[in-house]
């Protein structure tokens, strides 16, 4: 029973949440005359003390006390006698954990946002360094059209941004405190709610007491922005992992985020990458683990959600691995230009600008260019040669009317540059909006 009830191995990191959180209880049941000025006084001083104690690594977690809450409490009383007994006036362990815990995930939730800023500010300085570097664009993994390293990485700032402000959001939603509800009821004591929800940070106090001891949905929504997250960075570490491949050679890390093998003395595995990408497991596992304790609870208290730890815990611990190494890597890596665009020249990636040229100044309907287009890259294939290199009249074989002004849309970076709407690849696009994103990360901001 011992072993089954204990959660002291992982509760034990709540200990700063659960000392604050009694010092605001003390110091409002002494303003509320529930218990002497004296009796908070030695609270007060004694907590500091085991404050103290556990930041020097000088406490003894005992077991047989079962979790956090009750080793406090017991040290308490060693140190200060019978006032340690009145500080759990007008609480229970109920809304003590409910409280810590938020506390907890919420400043989990800031040093997430901040993780990942850090991540974009570094993914947004390498874009602005590389916005004219053509690449080729992809779907299904094939050549498509031309764009630029820069824009590419631009696309992944947005992606974090998103996650970044699913974190702000979560927090604002759970910064209510459920101090005060008891075990399920509230207290017939006349506390001040407000009070301790003021001193500990929170926007209000919870307004129902059976929601504020026994809702783990703030868990679970900062859970589900770590797994949307943890899809994010998995997505850029696989391409991490593709760019350094010699089949596709776009990028090169240092060997502080890469390995050699035992055995094949030239080989530089990208296992930082790797391991970020299997960390999206933890991650996406941590939230569903956490979705099944809590969906069959009857209301209030249940001990099951003892179990809602350590799913949290491993998930933001992974987090803010992944997050660092991602951001390591992406300030390490240096992009490679030249065999970016031999890869963009290789694969035909201007069809699309042959075809819309054709529209533009033929005037010949999209279906139809597409189908002269098809031909033409037909033709280069046959060749073995890139489609500014075929000659006009290989090009008027296939369509008369082509003029010579069509090689003015086949070089890849006359491509890109035309991409000037809103949101393409354009090179003046990306530093600009590089720039706009490097004045919004400024840690002032």
């Amino acid at each position: 029973m011992e072993e089954i009830n204990a959660s002291i191995d992982i509760d034990r990191r709540l200990a700063a949440e659960d000392i604050a959180g009694s010092k605001a209880h003390a110091d409002m049941l002494a303003a509320a005359g529930i218990i002497s000025r004296d009796d908070n006084q030695a609270i007060q001083k004694g907590l500091d003390e085991i404050a103290g104690e556990i930041g020097r690594g000088a406490f003894a977690f005992s077991k047989a006390l079962e979790d956090i809450h009750m080793n406090i409490e017991a040290r308490l009383k060693e140190l200060v006698g019978e006032p340690a007994g009145r500080l759990h006036t007008a609480r229970s362990r109920n809304d003590q954990v409910a409280t810590d815990f938020r506390m907890w995930v919420r400043r989990a939730c800031d040093e997430a946002e901040a993780g990942l800023k850090a991540l974009m500010r570094a993914l947004a300085a390498k874009a602005d360094e590389y916005a004219d570097a053509v690449m080729p664009g992809f779907t299904h993994l094939q050549t498509a059209q031309p764009v630029t390293f820069g824009h590419h990485l631009l696309a992944y700032v947005e992606m974090f941004s998103r996650d970044a402000g699913r974190f702000a959001d979560a927090r604002k939603r759970m910064n209510e405190c459920p101090l005060g509800a008891a075990a399920l009821a509230g207290t017939s004591f006349p506390i001040d709610r407000d009070a301790t929800a003021a001193a500990l940070g929170f926007h209000k106090p919870a307004a129902n007491s059976l929601d504020a001891v026994s809702s783990r949905d703030f868990a679970l929504e900062t859970l589900s922005a770590a797994a949307i997250a943890a899809t994010h960075l998995s997505r850029l570490a696989e391409e991490l992992v593709l760019w350094t491949s010699p089949h596709f050679g776009f990028v090169r890390l240092s060997d502080g985020f890469s390995t050699g093998s035992s055995i094949m003395p030239q080989k530089r595995n990208p296992d930082a990458a790797e391991l970020v990408r299997a960390k999206a497991g933890r991650m996406i596992a941590s939230l569903n683990n956490l979705l099944v304790v809590m969906k069959g609870l009857p209301l209030a208290y249940s001990k099951d959600m003892q179990e809602d730890k350590a799913a949290t815990f491993e998930s933001i611990d992974a987090l803010a691995l992944a997050l660092a190494a991602m951001t390591g890597m992406i300030e390490d890596l240096e992009p490679d230009r030249a065999a970016m665009k031999d890869a963009a020249d290789r694969g035909y990636s201007t069809a699309t600008d042959l075809a819309d040229w054709l529209v533009r100044t033929l005037n010949m309907p999209f279906r139809e260019a597409h189908h002269v287009t098809g031909a033409v890259v037909a033709l280069a294939e046959k060749k073995n040669t890139s489609l500014d290199k075929l000659s006009l009249d290989d090009m008027r074989m296939i369509e008369p009317r082509i003029t010579d002004n069509v090689f003015s849309v086949l070089a890849v970076e006359a491509s890109v540059a035309s991409r000037t709407s809103y949101g393409g690849a354009a090179p003046e696009n990306v530093k600009r909006e590089a720039a706009r994103w490097l004045n919004l990360l400024r840690p002032e901001n």
